[in-house]
């Protein structure tokens, strides 16, 4: 019995809260508020009875009513386990789902369930990443304060020479199983395999060849091998490009081979100036002989056309000769006078039984008669001379000899 269902005075005056109670509520009490919650669910799932005092005052719920409270937060809980499997992979990453600890599936991205821990857990794997390594080198570091890195750049050549390589290999991953499980770590592993495939290039190249027309050969290679090494291994990578970043003689030699690299370069550069100097003055040489061979065959042809000529007119001629000799020899002289005489810029003229010789100066009165000179006078021919006044005429020949 509570204290205040007691009607006895000594009772209350035994009480230690009643003294209190008239100046301060007494705090709750922890078990009153979870026998409230329980009957607050046993009445709302029909449990119990709304009335406490219904069961002769006794607070305490039944036993079916605990049972089923007990259940319900068992089957929340069970919600909230299984609802805490559901889980999102991104665009670009791998779902890899354990069960006990082994592999069971790969799950694509988007939303899934899966039975949550400890019955299964989730790894996500980024497929879609760009990774690299460096071989021989470190991005921002010191390489020459770098023992290790160092080591990693020299290598031995076909004709036993050392050489300085430095190599940039980017990569991705194709297969998250392959990477999560089969080997313990996936970028020492692709690291290592890359050195031995870089050196195993290298060492069937000589020295040459690597520095200068074959890069792109050697990384050619390097990637080839190095992918069929991953593939071997089941690492599960997948190489996207190699890149030889530097090649060069060590740094004790590099000037004497810089010096080399360049007789080489000039070299090159005379014969590609040989080339192109060929390349120009050889046809120009074609194309000038095809035309002295064109001119020799028009002039071929035309003296040929001329022979003909001649040939036949001598042949008409000779049939006018036969005809009439006296005419027809008399005619030609004229013609070939006329020839002769045309191209004449002087002419004597010796006149049959007289003593005097006429000189024309054909050339003085051309010039005399051109434009260039208006001071001078108009000179008129000379008049046609007769046998019979030949000898009285000789004003024209004084003016001409004054000249």
């Amino acid at each position: 019995m509570s204290w205040d269902d007691s009607d006895n005075d000594k009772d209350k005056k035994k009480d230690p809260w009643s003294g209190r109670k008239k100046d301060q509520q007494s705090p709750p009490d922890l078990d009153e508020i979870v026998r409230s919650m329980q009957e607050k669910l046993s009445v709302l799932f029909g449990g119990g009875p709304k009335n406490p005092k219904a069961n002769g005052g006794n607070k305490t719920p039944s036993a079916p009513a605990s049972g089923f409270s007990v259940m319900l937060l068992l089957g929340v809980a069970a919600v909230v386990w299984l609802a805490s499997g559901i889980y999102i992979i991104d665009e670009g990453n791998r779902g890899v789902i354990l069960r006990f600890g082994q592999y069971h599936e790969t799950t694509l991205p988007g939303p899934h369930w899966r039975f949550p821990s400890p019955v299964d857990s989730a790894i996500i794997v980024n497929v879609d990443q760009q990774r690299f390594i460096e071989v021989g080198y470190r991005s921002g570091a010191n390489q020459q304060a770098s023992s290790g890195v160092r080591k990693e750049a020299l290598m031995l050549t076909e004709d036993e020479n050392i050489i300085d390589v430095r190599l940039a290999v980017q990569y991705r991953i194709k297969n998250s199983q392959d990477y999560i499980f089969n080997v313990r770590a996936p970028e020492v592993t692709l690291k290592q395999a890359t050195e031995s495939a870089l050196r195993a290039v290298i060492g069937k190249s000589k020295m040459d060849f690597v520095l200068t027309e074959g890069r792109s050969e050697v990384v050619a290679k390097v990637e080839v091998e190095l992918q069929e090494m991953l593939d071997a291994y089941g690492t599960g990578l997948l190489v996207s490009s190699v890149n030889l970043v530097e090649a060069q003689p060590p740094e004790e030699v590099q000037g004497a081979f810089s010096d080399a690299i360049r007789a080489r370069e000039d070299e090159q550069r005379y014969i590609n100036e040989s080339q192109a100097y060929s390349n120009e003055i050889i046809p120009k040489a074609r194309g000038a002989a095809s035309r002295i061979v064109q001119e020799a065959e028009a002039y071929e042809q035309r003296v040929r056309a001329e022979a003909d000529g001649d040939a036949s007119r001598f042949s008409q001629l000779l049939v006018q000769y036969e005809a009439a000799p006296e005419v027809t020899r008399k005619r030609l002289y004229l013609e070939t006078m006329e020839d002769v005489l045309g191209n004449s810029r002087k002419v004597i003229m010796d006149v049959k039984g007289g003593n005097n010789v006429m000189y024309l100066p054909i050339d003085k009165l051309m010039e005399q008669s051109t434009p260039k000179a208006p001071a001078n006078r108009f000179i008129t021919p000379p008049e046609k001379t007769t046998p019979a006044n030949t000898g009285r005429d000789t004003s024209y020949r004084d003016r001409g000899r004054g000249r």
